[in-house]
């Protein structure tokens, strides 16, 4: 099997507790749990869950028995945490102390919605940048005031803390971890699984703004597939507005209504992400992935991967190339 840029086998825990929300835990499961190997074709997670002794309940009448116990987060290289099962209570002690085993010794850690509230409670969020369900947001900003808390998004990249909002933005930031963790390749592979949009919104930025997908009935779906085929070619919103077959300003309306972004945003963000696979997939140099990807220019190549992706493209390619040298990103003129 094709090993990934990181570092395996890569342990991923996920804490159980006693009347757990299914869902979210279910989504942690389905995700790093199940390897695929008949079309990932790479080493996956090594995956356990932890919990309490004995059998806990979950909401809906499921009972299940936790193989491990919450030291098992102790070994753990990402904890995740679903979402915590009431906001008012403070969670056990036992399950507090995994959580700040698994940080201090350098854990890669994960919330799911409300499960930020674990981590506040652990006192492993202060001075980080998180986030939560919006329908809990002001009672977790009040309890820590500490912690720097970004509103409206689908999940904050902290690095070594990523918190998420609601429970289908564990989706997103699931995808998101796997994207830094094995690439956007891999990545796209699980949420057409999943049957689900690999990106809603920026993908790899340090946080993610609200998504914006195309939505039903509105007519911009072909001039999505027209402008990927020519991403190698300026663009302007005339020529997309000429292929939709509309005027410009009631394709700049149409495209709004359907996507909740703007055109030469859109166009950025696929630019981008083309630019992605080919620093994964490829050796050319980066003058080349950027005349490909219709970049003027190295430098707004840069300044581009760098805004949306968090990272310089040399160091997104190191990634997926682990042999390369650490040196400083080559100069290209």
């Amino acid at each position: 099997m094709k090993k990934s840029g990181f570092s395996l086998p890569h342990r991923v825990v996920v804490l159980a507790y006693d009347r757990l929300w299914p869902l979210e835990f279910g989504i942690a499961v389905e995700i790093f749990g199940w390897p695929r190997p008949e079309f990932l074709g790479v080493d996956w997670y090594d995956f356990a869950v932890a919990g309490p002794k004995g059998e806990i309940r979950s909401l809906g009448g499921m009972t299940m028995k936790p193989d491990l116990g919450y030291e098992a987060a102790a070994g753990a290289d990402t904890l995740i945490i679903p979402a915590w099962r009431d906001v008012n209570e403070r969670p056990p002690e036992d399950m507090l102390l995994a959580v700040r085993v698994a940080a201090q010794r350098g854990a890669r850690l994960v919330s799911f919605c409300t499960g930020a509230f674990v981590l506040a409670h652990a006192g492993v969020l202060s001075g980080r940048r998180a986030t939560t369900h919006w329908r809990d947001f002001d009672q977790l900003a009040q309890a820590f005031p500490d912690i720097e808390l970004i509103d409206d998004v689908l999940y904050v990249d902290d690095g070594d803390v990523i918190s998420s909002a609601g429970s289908s933005a564990a989706v997103d930031c699931s995808l998101h971890i796997i994207r830094g963790d094995y690439g956007g390749e891999i990545a796209n592979k699980v949420a057409r699984s999943l049957v689900t949009p690999p990106h809603r919104d920026g993908g790899q930025s340090q946080y993610i703004e609200a998504p914006y997908q195309e939505r039903a009935g509105q007519s911009v779906g072909v001039v999505l597939d027209w402008a990927r085929e020519h991403l190698h070619e300026p663009i302007d919103i005339s020529d997309m507005a000429e292929a939709a077959g509309m005027s410009g300003r009631t394709f700049l309306r149409r495209f709004r209504d359907g996507t909740g972004t703007t055109p030469l945003k859109w166009l950025r963000r696929e630019r981008v992400l083309r630019a992605m696979r080919l620093l994964e997939k490829t050796e050319i140099s980066l003058g080349d992935i950027a005349d490909q990807c219709g970049f003027g220019s190295v430098e707004t190549f840069r300044t581009a991967f760098r805004d949306i992706a968090g990272v310089a493209p040399y160091s997104y390619r190191k990634r997926f190339d682990p042999g390369r040298p650490a040196d400083a990103e080559p100069r290209i003129s």
